[in-house]
This record gives structure tokens, sequence and C-alpha cells, in this order.
């Protein structure tokens, strides 16, 4: 909304103050010749133009350009956050002359060629103060770097500081890996040189197709010139640019922008999320989201979209929609806010983004359809397996133990959980088990499930209706414990076991009160589900084990000796040249490293020794 502006010829700032709302607001300074001096923000504008106007103002450059105002234009804003939106946007549009310190572009990047007989091409953060020409500004880093490393590749541009470039006496590593042409050692003469920066300077403004004619020119005169060597770089030059054309889906345009497409089919909804940094496809990332019923696709963009953004950093300038939403103006206000400059969302378009949105709907089609069909075959295997194990109900949750070690090294137990959308990582679970003996896999079973289920009987988490544990009869019996220890009733124990040779598809099902194992046909959707949820358990678990054997070996036996800290440690091993010469000492010859007492070096010596009672 905007008021009046509020002026007389000598500038009268009592009418000013009197007639000013307390309300959140930007403020625009005009001299005599109606140039814009000042533009501010406040969320409080009868308080914030009223501090211009006092006796007592302690800045010069304040004084002088209250000295100069003849006119004051006012917008009320709804709050502070679009009035910072807003007051950015004027600051941008009018420069005001006392603003300056103010501005923001120093938060911008650039990416700057330099004016040197052999020009540097870098990125840039700045004011743009130094000689040469500048291409963006970027919003997004990532997109101005991935750009710069495509720029060397195919331009072999310099991209070293001056006091590199002017101490080299032969070529870096950037020439070695054919990402600089290495002028500095006068390896490329400075026409050839001046020729790449033109070519370079063609790609930053969007001219790919000139590139593309001057290179395929330049490769047919190189054949003809029997330069077969130099014909095929200028192919290979060629067929990166195109590459790159095929990957830039708005021409020219360095705009960081979010393509956002929602299709439902039968209850289930996908929506894509489609990157574009800097004008380059940066790939693209699908979600299917939990919908409550009789949602409709504007509705589920309305409720992604703050979810997907609130908390993140990069949100871009534009994100376009393939669907409206009502929320449209609330959202902006909000993303503009966290972005620090506006964001503007559309809903459509028939301009070069056309192309873009409708790829975004084509994906989201596309992953909707393969998860139904993998939804489809998951819940047709769940129902198998309920009926091959005589099971009520379809079972929605599954839970799988598996124990892994290597003779006994470092055993670990790993639960994992399958419910009907398939696995649920974020409920899997690890088990370090210690004080068995090494290699008894139904020991460390017990301890595992007893962990396990000690949490799950207070509701950490739903109970499965099936638990598999990886093992015969054995294994089965340890979880039959474990859940009559608890009193927990009602879980399926299934015992997995593999079959003859280890040959997948002939496992054999052990169940409680059965004296036979079952045996499922091979191509049998049930088995396909347990050798599933098996595997993924006994993946689960030996990573796990490797990643705790790992850390075990690369431990020196010194790390667990009471008071012997890490300065200590480095102290020993400095003296004596290694761990076993330190083993190889007594305890005289411990006592003489600084800082080593007759009772460190004691414990010391009979840890190192432990089957020694005398020293």
């Amino acid at each position: 909304m905007n008021d009046p502006a509020i002026s007389t010829s000598d500038f009268d700032y009592a009418v000013l103050l009197r007639e000013m709302p307390h309300r959140p607001g930007v403020y625009r300074m005009l001299d005599t010749t109606g140039t814009v001096l000042y533009v501010g923000k406040a969320r409080d504008l009868k308080l914030r133009l009223a501090s211009y106007f006092r006796s007592n103002l302690d800045s010069p450059k304040t004084c002088a350009m209250v000295a100069r105002i003849h006119q004051v234009e006012v917008t009320l804003t709804r709050n502070e956050t679009e009035a910072l939106v807003l007051e950015n946007q004027l600051i941008k549009a009018y420069q005001p002359r006392y603003n300056l310190l103010l501005r923001d572009d120093k938060g911008y990047l650039y990416i700057h060629l330099s004016q040197h007989e052999f020009p540097r091409i870098a990125l840039y953060r700045g004011i743009r103060r130094i000689a040469g020409n500048y291409f963006g500004p970027y919003s997004s880093a990532g997109a101005i770097r991935e750009t710069l490393s495509i720029l060397r590749k195919l331009f072999r541009l310099r991209p070293c500081e001056d006091s590199f470039f002017a101490h080299r006496t032969r070529p870096c590593l950037q020439h070695q890996i054919g990402r600089c042409a290495a002028p500095c050692v006068g390896l490329v003469d400075r026409a050839s040189y001046a020729r790449e920066v033109r070519h370079a300077v063609l790609f930053l403004e969007g001219k790919n197709f000139q590139v593309v004619e001057e290179l395929a020119v330049r490769m047919e005169q190189a054949a003809c010139a029997l330069d077969f060597e130099q014909a095929i770089t200028h192919r290979d030059r060629i067929a990166s640019l195109r590459r790159v054309q095929d990957q830039q889906l708005i021409d020219g345009a360095c705009i960081d922008i979010d393509i956002i497409a929602c299709v439902m089919r039968a209850d289930t909804a996908c929506v894509v999320v489609l990157c574009l940094r800097g004008g380059y496809h940066r790939g693209h990332r699908s979600y299917f989201p939990r919908l409550p019923a009789e949602l409709k696709p504007t509705e589920v963009l309305a409720a992604f979209l703050p979810q997907y953004y609130l908390g993140r950093e990069d949100i871009p300038e534009e994100i376009l929609l393939n669907d409206s939403i009502d929320e449209k103006a609330s959202l902006e206000e909000v993303f503009s806010a966290l972005r620090g400059q506006q964001v503007t969302i559309t809903m459509g378009t028939r301009s070069a983004r056309a192309g873009a949105l409708t790829m975004a709907i084509a994906n989201a089609e596309q992953a909707l359809t393969l998860r139904l069909a993998t939804h489809a075959n998951l819940a047709a295997r769940f129902q198998a397996l309920g009926e091959a194990l005589g099971l009520p109900k379809i079972p929605d949750r599954l839970e799988c133990l598996d124990v892994s070690h290597t003779q006994g090294e470092a055993t670990v137990a790993a639960c994992v959980v399958f419910d009907q959308e398939g696995p649920m990582k974020s409920n899997y679970r690890r088990f370090n088990i210690e004080g068995i003996i090494p290699g008894d896999d139904c020991a460390a079973l017990y301890i595992a499930l007893t962990r396990r289920y000690r949490r799950l009987e207070r509701g950490e988490a739903p109970l499965p209706q099936v638990l598999f544990i990886d093992g015969g009869k054995g294994q089965l019996i340890q979880g039959q414990r474990v859940l009559a220890k608890f009193n927990i009733e009602g879980i399926t124990l299934v015992g997995v076991a593999k079959g003859p040779n280890r040959t997948p598809g002939l496992e054999r099902l052990f169940l409680v009160n059965r004296e036979d194992p079952l045996c499922l046909p091979s191509s049998s959707p049930a088995l396909l589900l347990i050798r599933q949820i098996r595997d993924e358990a006994h993946r689960f678990a030996i990573t796990g084990h490797r990643q705790r054997r790992a850390k075990a070996r690369t431990n020196s036996v010194l790390e667990d000796i009471p008071g012997l800290g890490p300065q200590r440690r480095h102290k020993i091993l400095s003296h004596f040249g290694g761990l076993r010469e330190v083993v190889n000492a007594g305890v005289e010859d411990l006592v003489r490293v600084p800082g080593i007492n007759q009772i460190l070096a004691k414990r010391i010596y009979d840890i190192l020794h432990p089957n020694t009672c005398e020293y």
C-alpha cells in the first residue's frame, strides 16, 4: 500500500512526523530534483524518521543527507520482512547516493576475466573495482565453480594468481591435466590464447553455437592440412560443447531456479524437484509424501513447499510449479526473508522454461509409475508371506537380526526393519557385542535380542508381526527365550537357514511348534521377500563389523593403558622408536622415559606381558 508523498516547499518535518503511523514500511528520501537520496526500512516508521530530525546528529553523512531532503515517500508494508525485501529492491533500482554503505553486491559471485596480456579467469566476489570483464552475478557458488571447470577444460585459460604466474619456470599441474595452456612458460602464443579468451566470452554470453561453428571450420582446416592431431582436438572440444548445450535448458540464462512438478495417481503423489543452477541442469530428485485422504495436487504442492525449503540455505530466486497454489504470496514472503532476496513463485510458463517443466512432469510420471509397480510387487510379497506363514492377516512390519564377526573378533549384531513401503532405514540398529566366547553366535544373538526388545517393551518402537533370525534351530531358541523373558506375544519367529552349499532359493525356514523346516519354491514371492530382508540384515551387520574391526586394528595397545595419555604415548614411542621396542623394554627402561614413574612403568609392563609374573 502506497501513501501519498509528504512534502512541503521547505520540508516541514513536523508535519511529516505528525502524520506518520507506527507501522512497518519503507521510506525514500528525495531532493529538490526528485532524485532518491536514501532508501530505508523500519519496523516503526514514525520512530525511525523522527531519529533523523534530532538536534544532536553525530554522523556527518546523515547531517548532509538531511540538509538536502525535500520530500519523503513512504510505502507501508504488512511486516518488517516485507519491508526488508522491498528495501533491497528499491536500493537496486535507484542506487541512492547515501545507500552506498548498505549495498549488498559484495555478496554476489562473478566470473572475472582480467585485463592482462594472458587474462586470468576466476571466481570473484565483491564490488567490481578490479579492471576486467565480469560475467554474472551468480547466486550459487556451485553453479559458478562448475561453469569455471567447464571453461578451463574447454578453453584452457589460466586460473593462477599474478604472483604465481610471474614466477613459474615450468608448467604446473593444471597444464599437465589439460586445464591450462601454460602461457606462463610460453607454451602458447598470444594470438592463440586471445582466440581462446574470445571463445570463452562467447560461451559465457550464451553464444555456444558460434563457438561450435568456428571450431568446426578450424577442424576442417586442420584436416585439409593433414594436421589430424589438431583436428581431433577440435572435434573433441566440439563434442564437449554440444554436451554442454544439451545440459543448458535455458540458453544464456545465468539464474537459479527450481522446477517442481507434482503428479498423483491411485492416492499416491510424486513430487519431482528439478534444479537449474546458473542455467544448467543439476539433476532432480523424487519425493513421495505421505498423504491424508483426498488431497489434490495443488494442495500437495502447497504442503510440500514449506517442508522442503524451510531451514534450507539454497533457496533459488525462482520456483516454477506445474500447478497453482493459493498460498503463493505468503510463501514468497517467507522464502524471500530466508534468502534475503526476492523469491518468485510462478505457475506454468510459455517461455524457454516450458521444456524444463515438461521434463520435470515426465520425470514425475515415470517415478510414480515405477513406485506404484514396485509398491504393488512388494504388497503382493507381503500377502504371500502372510499366507505362507499362516498368519491371520497380512503383516505390516518385519524385523530381521543377523550377527557378523571374523573368527569371533569385533562381533556386531544388526537389526533391520521393513514395512509395506520397503526398508525403514531410520529404524535400523546395530549392537556391539562384548563378554561372550569368541564365535558364539547364539550368545551374541541373545544379547542383541535382549537389548532390542527391552527397548521395544518400553514402547520406543512398534513390535513387528514377524521376526526373522539368520540361522537355524539354535538361533530360533534364543529368540524364544528373549520373547518369553519380556512376556511378548503375537510375534511369529522364523529362523532362516541357508540351503545346501549356500545356494540361493533353497533356504529352510524354521518355525516354532513345527518339527520339519518349511521349504518354499525358489520363485515364491514370500521367499523373495525373506531373502531380501535377510540379505539386507547381513549387509548392515557386516558393514558394522568391518568398521569396528578396522577401528580396532588401527588402535595401539598403548591406548588402553590407564594413565598413558597421548603425550606420554608419543614420548614412549619416540624414546624407543616403535611399539616392538616398547614391548621388549623392561620396567627400568620404561622409567627412563620422561613422565613415566615406577608405578606407571610396571603397569605398562604388566599389560604388555600378561603371562609374566616377574619382571
